[in-house]
C-alpha cells in the first residue's frame, strides 16, 4: 500500500515459498504416480495481513477521527454515552442517553 501522506509503503499482504521445509518438518509426501517413489511436497503461503486494517486506518483517518468507506463500514457513527458509572443517579443516566439521542436526531439528518 502506498501511503501519499509521507511517501512511504506499507506491506499488506505476503507471499512466501516455503521450499520442502515444512514438508520435510512434517513429512508431507506424495507419491509419484510414475515411480511410485514418496516425494516431498514443495508449499507456498499467501495471506492478507492485519497490517491491511492499519493501512486503512492510516489512510482513512487524521487527528479528528476515522472515517471508513461505505464499502468497508455501512455505519458510519456510533454514538457511546461515556461517563456512566455505578455512581450516577437515574437523572444523570437519563439526561446523558437524551443527549445522545439528540446528536443522533442532528447527524440523521445531516
Amino acid at each position: 500500500v502506498y501511503v501519499p501522506i509521507n511517501g512511504r509503503g506499507l506491506q499488506g499482504a505476503t507471499s512466501h515459498h516455503l521450499g520442502q521445509n515444512f514438508s520435510k518438518m512434517f513429512e508431507i509426501v506424495f507419491e509419484d504416480p510414475e515411480t511410485n517413489e514418496k516425494i516431498f511436497v514443495h508449499q507456498n503461503s499467501w495471506g492478507l495481513s492485519t497490517r491491511s486494517i492499519g493501512a486503512m486506518v492510516l489512510l482513512h483517518s487524521d487527528n479528528t477521527g476515522l472515517v471508513l468507506p461505505p464499502r468497508v463500514a455501512a455505519v458510519q457513527v456510533i454514538i457511546i454515552p461515556c461517563g456512566i458509572t455505578v455512581n450516577s443517579t437515574e437523572n444523570e443516566r437519563k439526561l446523558l442517553c437524551d443527549k445522545c439521542g439528540e446528536y443522533e436526531k442532528k447527524l440523521m439528518v445531516a
